[in-house]
């Protein structure tokens, strides 16, 4: 019998080639293969481990003719034409609980960050100002977060939340009863007219492109602090800055942002427009390179969800 080949398009934490490869699967490594590269031979192939580094598009898909699956390790499938694949009968998994822990302890982090001018004040400090009054800090006890979509991202924020003397609230426009012991389930317009505080949590799909945008803000009742860890195509720049230069956003933590390349790799600084100088400018912005869910044992966490997956695909 031929060995069933699967196809590691980006690199990632060899636990799950070990596994593939315990199954009885042969892998085969293209890390640095262009797209023609890996055209040329997907027919060979039942399996593609993927990560961003190529768009798996309908092109490819139809080389592949052979396929089974397409394993992601990483939350979001908007890399993959997910449609066209499932028409073919390919199954698409990705991993979206290997990262929650680190993407909720990083908005945390970055909130925590925010209210207390962490950023400006160790800068100014390493600075030789010794500057208190201006970087008093605003209390997280007795506000209201609400939270934008409540998959493995957003539940996992809503569960560190619990301690601060907070309310937690949350929407989800794909979801009915979601709501559980960490945060109540509202509307939208609820969340709008309530929220001192308002975190991302939804995947990117054409649906939500730019949906934070001037209009989106205005609905705010109050003054907010804002957090995306989630895409950051999701999120209008330009509306952003217009209203943190007005007062409505007291301050925004973004660890994606719309400039970002397909592969979230790439960030061309030479092309970034005005409104971008602005966030790097701003003392209550905080920006981090898309890594909220990047860390050392989510890395693992992926793969070990993948390999449950293809496990669960194959009957292991």
């Amino acid at each position: 019998m031929l060995q069933k080949k699967v196809l590691f398009i980006d690199q990632m934490h060899p636990f799950l080639q070990e596994q593939l490869t315990d199954w009885g699967f042969h892998c085969d490594l293209k890390h640095t293969a262009s797209k023609e590269e890996i055209a040329a031979i997907l027919h060979e192939y039942e399996g593609i481990a993927v990560r961003s580094r190529l768009k798996i598009t309908a092109d490819l898909i139809d080389k592949a003719t052979q396929l089974k699956f397409i394993a992601r390790a990483g939350a979001g499938l908007e890399s993959i034409d997910v449609d066209y694949a499932e028409q073919k009968g390919i199954a698409c998994l990705s991993s979206p609980e290997g990262n929650r822990d680190s993407v909720a302890e990083h908005a945390m982090g970055m909130l925590l960050s925010m209210l207390n001018n962490l950023n400006r004040s160790n800068r100014e400090v390493k600075q030789g100002l010794w500057r208190r009054e201006a970087n008093r800090g605003t209390e997280l006890m007795g506000k209201t977060v609400g939270i934008v979509g409540y998959g493995y991202m957003g539940n996992a924020f809503a569960k560190r939340l619990q301690g601060f003397g907070v309310e937690v609230i949350v929407y989800d426009k794909f979801k009915t009863d979601y709501g559980n012991e960490y945060a109540r389930a509202v509307s939208l317009k609820e969340l709008q007219e309530r929220a001192d505080v308002v975190s991302f949590h939804i995947y990117w799909i054409p649906e939500n492109d730019k949906m934070v945008n001037d209009a989106y803000l205005t609905a705010f009742k109050k003054p907010i602090y804002l957090i995306n860890t989630a895409r950051g195509k999701i999120l209008e720049t330009t509306d952003l800055v217009k209203h943190l230069k007005s007062g409505k956003v007291l301050g925004a933590a973004l660890d994606v942002l719309e400039y970002e390349g397909h592969s979230f790799h790439e960030f061309n600084v030479a092309t970034l427009p005005e409104a971008f100088q602005y966030l790097t400018e701003a003392d209550n912005v905080i920006l981090s390179p898309h890594i909220a869910g990047w860390t050392h044992e989510s890395e693992l966490k992926h793969v070990q969800t993948l390999a449950k997956r293809i496990g669960e695909l194959y009957d292991f």
